[in-house]
C-alpha cells in the first residue's frame, strides 16, 4: 500500500509542477514577440533549451538512454505530435483569432481520455468523472476570450485546430502507453531530438522579410521563457508516469492556464473576465474532485 500511495503523490507532485511551470510560461510567453521576436523562430529556441532538460533526465537515469526500437517509436512518436502540432498551430493562428481557436485545442483531454477509456480500460470513481468533466469545461472556459477580430472567411483552420488537437490527445495516449514500456527519460531524450529535427521548418515558416529583433530581448527573453516549457514538459512524462492518463491529462491542461491568468493578474492588475473567472473556479474545484478520488481509490486498494 505504502508503494502504491508514494506513486499516487508522484503524480500529483509532477502534475503540479506542471502547473507551475506552465503557468508562468503562459503568462510571459508573448514578451519576446512583442519585442519583434517571431513565435516561429520562438519554437526554434525552445527545439533548443529541450536540450538542458533532456541532459538532466539522462543524468536522473544515471545517463543510461534506451535504444531498442519500442523507446524509439514512442519517443519520437510523442514528440513529433507535440512538435508537428505546435507547427500547425502557428498556421491556424494566421487565419483564425485566438479566442476560437485556444478552446477548440484546450479539448485536447477529451481525445487521451476516450482513448484510455477504451485502450487502456482506465477507470475513475464518480467523484472523480465529475472533476474530469469540470475540468474540460474548465480548459474551454480559460481558454476563451471575447474579442472583435475579424475572421477569416476560410475555415480550414477549423480542421488545422481539431488536427492539433487530435495530435496533442493522442500524445498524451502514447506518454502514458510508453512509460509502462520503457524509460521516461529515454521518452523525454527522443522527444527532444524530434523538436530539433522539426526546427528547420519553423525557420521555413519564418518571415524574414519582416524586421526581427536579434538583441537580448528577443531570442534572449525567449530562451529564459520556453527553457520553462521544456523543463514542464519532462515533468509532463514523469506525471503521465506514475498517473492515470484520464487523470493527468485534464488536470495539467486545466490547471497551468488558472496559474497564468493569476500571474498576469498581479502584474497588471486588471480582474479577467467572466468566463475567466467561471474557468478558475471549475479547474480548482475539479483539481481538487480528482485529487480526492484518487486518494480515496488508492487507500482503498
Amino acid at each position: 500500500m505504502s508503494d502504491t500511495k508514494n506513486r499516487s503523490n508522484k503524480w500529483l507532485i509532477f502534475s503540479l509542477l506542471v502547473v507551475v511551470l506552465f503557468g508562468v510560461w503562459g503568462a510571459f510567453i508573448d514578451i519576446p514577440e512583442k519585442n519583434g521576436f517571431p513565435a516561429t523562430l520562438g519554437y526554434v529556441v525552445w527545439s533548443i533549451t529541450m536540450i538542458p532538460a533532456a541532459l538532466v533526465a539522462l543524468r536522473i537515469n544515471r545517463w543510461k538512454l534506451d535504444k531498442d526500437k519500442t523507446t524509439l517509436l514512442f519517443g519520437f512518436a510523442a514528440g513529433l505530435l507535440g512538435a508537428a502540432g505546435q507547427l500547425l498551430l502557428f498556421e491556424v493562428m494566421r487565419h483564425a483569432p485566438a479566442y476560437l481557436v485556444f478552446p477548440l485545442i484546450a479539448l485536447t483531454p477529451v481525445v487521451t481520455v476516450m482513448m484510455a477509456l477504451i485502450i487502456l480500460k482506465e477507470k475513475s470513481g464518480f467523484i472523480g468523472w465529475f472533476g474530469i468533466i469540470l475540468s474540460l469545461i474548465a480548459g474551454f472556459l480559460l481558454s476563451y476570450n471575447p474579442g472583435d477580430d475579424q475572421i477569416s472567411t476560410d475555415k480550414s483552420w477549423i480542421w488545422m485546430a481539431l488536427i492539433v488537437m487530435a495530435a496533442w490527445g493522442i500524445q498524451g495516449f502514447v506518454l502514458k502507453v510508453g512509460n509502462n514500456k520503457t524509460s521516461a527519460e529515454s521518452i523525454f531524450t527522443y522527444m527532444a531530438a524530434s523538436a530539433l529535427l522539426l526546427s528547420p521548418v519553423a525557420i521555413l515558416m519564418t518571415n524574414f522579410d519582416e524586421p526581427i529583433n536579434w538583441s537580448f530581448n528577443g531570442p534572449g527573453y525567449s530562451a529564459i521563457i520556453q527553457i520553462l516549457n521544456s523543463f514542464g514538459a519532462l515533468c509532463i512524462v514523469y506525471a503521465f508516469r506514475y498517473g492515470k492518463a484520464i487523470v493527468v491529462s485534464p488536470v495539467t491542461t486545466a490547471l497551468p492556464p488558472v496559474a497564468t491568468v493569476m500571474i498576469s493578474l498581479a502584474i497588471t492588475h486588471t480582474i479577467p473576465h467572466i468566463y475567466a473567472i467561471a474557468g478558475i473556479i471549475l479547474a480548482v474545484v475539479s483539481a481538487a474532485l480528482i485529487g480526492i478520488d484518487e486518494s480515496k481509490n488508492q487507500t482503498l486498494s
